[in-house]
């Protein structure tokens, strides 16, 4: 698919207030809070079980070890604030699934409905075609109508639900797995490309 066509499909409207551009290690607090904020309100009571929380460090080594192996980490910034931020990661670590990435995207509370996650998700995808990767998988919350009509926008597809493997909130909680072809996707084969650094 071209890139044109894509993103007239996935971001139809313009939010000239948004920039996005690549994370730095300055944003590294605004994107832990956003991360806590959505662990502390999506989960609910954990009981015993306690989240170790993300430190800056750890969070600078993940991007680092990102860029080192041509992978996107995203903010959004309205109005001079990160908004959200979205990055993808290997779906599996073997080599036959190299081509294949899954995603995530976090969006501050105070900036849901205002467009960041249209302008985030097709960004993503086109740094993500654009690094020689060839899918995109996404798990979705069942219930999180909002984020299925966003990737279904984006050309994700439903390809399979998983029946109540998450529990928060005092209940179980089921996923759509998602997906979306990159670039020409399965229609070639992907050139050859060095194995990414460690």
């Amino acid at each position: 698919m071209a890139e044109g066509a894509l993103a007239e499909r996935a971001c139809p409207a313009h939010w000239p207030d948004i920039v996005i551009r690549p994370s730095s290690d300055a944003d590294v607090p605004a994107m832990i809070a956003i991360y806590e904020r959505h662990i502390r309100r999506g989960v609910g009571d954990t009981g015993d079980f306690e989240e170790e929380r993300l430190l800056p460090d750890e969070l600078k080594r993940r991007r680092k070890n990102m860029r080192s192996k041509r992978l996107p980490h995203l903010v959004a910034e309205r109005d001079g604030q990160v908004a959200g931020y979205a990055y993808a990661v290997p779906f599996r670590k073997r080599p036959a699934y190299r081509f294949t990435l899954k995603h995530s995207i976090y969006v501050h509370p105070d900036h849901l409905h205002a467009g960041i996650g249209r302008r985030l998700l097709p960004a993503l995808i086109e740094a993500c075609a654009a690094g020689g990767y060839r899918q995109m998988i996404g798990y979705i919350d069942a219930k999180n109508e909002a984020s299925l009509r966003l990737h279904e926008a984006c050309g994700f597809a439903r390809v399979g639900y998983l029946p109540a493997i998450g529990y928060k909130y005092g209940r179980w909680s089921d996923s759509v797995m998602v997906q979306c072809p990159l670039g020409s996707g399965a229609d070639d084969q992907p050139q050859s490309w060095d194995r990414p650094a460690e």
